[in-house]
């Protein structure tokens, strides 16, 4: 068992999410002991065991899905080919007993890449560190980023660097607020041409400075390049210019796509004719 802390000790210091299957019940005969436990990580790296045969493949076939959806489950396996229980799933096995299985989701809620660590990121990054989300911070400048606080990665490199170098998670949470916008621009249009599937970019920025983007965008990538996860200006509407006003825009808008928030006013939505770009 102590491998297993130590397997989940590594994957939380390195970011991996995983999926720890522990038998909580067992009933009649079977391979399973209660308190065995298996983990398996987003890679594909397992340890552990919850009993073997078919058992295990259908518990690490269910942790798969539960990885992707970010979210826990108790199922109960009645482990008799041919058994019709309600509320439990028949297993093609012939020891005749029952086990529950508790699936828990180890891992963050969402994955924010922040480009910039100047004062409005560092103002995001306070907030955003209270919530079961996993911070990565990007900036070049060693000294801002020393200064930034709390964050689970920091990486000291040139912004769009970052991404040919380390890439971005899948369905990631990703704001951009570099020091200048030439950055911003190599960023989003980064993202952009590796055609990375992320949930959300959001760039602070002006309605003029909006426009010159789109404008240089649409010449590089088409006029039918896709912009419905881009958001800006960034934030929710809610008035405020201070830095930690901006921040509690910025986490505001992150929260309202995490729970997938329809009826909120976003400040891209403030935007009129040729700004309306998704």
């Amino acid at each position: 068992m102590d491998q297993v802390y130590e397997f989940l000790h590594r994957l939380q210091t390195d970011g991996i999410p995983a999926v720890a299957i522990t038998v909580v019940a067992k009933w009649g005969e079977g391979p399973a002991t209660v308190g065995k436990k298996l983990v398996l990580s987003e890679l594909g790296e397992a340890i552990g065991t919850v009993g073997g045969g078919a058992l295990e493949y259908q518990a690490r076939e269910h942790a798969k899905t539960l990885l992707k959806e970010r979210r826990h489950d108790k199922i109960r396996y009645v482990l008799k080919e041919g058994a019709v229980v309600i509320d439990a799933t028949t297993l093609p096995m012939a020891c005749g007993g029952a086990v529950e299985l508790f699936f828990e989701y180890l891992g963050a809620l969402e994955y924010i890449y922040l480009f910039g660590a100047g004062h409005v990121a560092k103002a995001t990054g306070k907030i955003l560190k209270t919530m079961p989300f996993h911070l990565t911070v990007i900036d070049d400048r060693k000294e801002v980023l020393d200064d930034f606080g709390l964050a689970d990665q920091a990486f000291c490199e040139p912004f769009a660097e970052f991404i040919d170098n380390h890439g971005i998670r899948e369905d990631a949470i990703v704001i951009v607020s570099t020091p200048s916008h030439k950055y911003d621009y190599h960023v989003i249009n980064k993202i952009l041409e590796k055609q990375l599937k992320v949930k959300y970019v959001g760039m602070l920025c002006s309605p003029t400075k909006l426009k010159e983007y789109l404008g240089k965008t649409k010449e590089t990538f088409g006029e039918a390049v896709d912009l419905k996860n881009f958001y800006a200006p960034i934030g929710l509407d809610l008035g405020g210019g201070s830095p930690a006003e901006i921040a509690v825009s910025i986490v505001s808008e992150v929260l309202a796509i995490h729970h997938k928030k329809t009826d909120l006013r976003h400040m891209r939505e403030t935007l009129d004719g040729d700004l309306r770009y998704w």
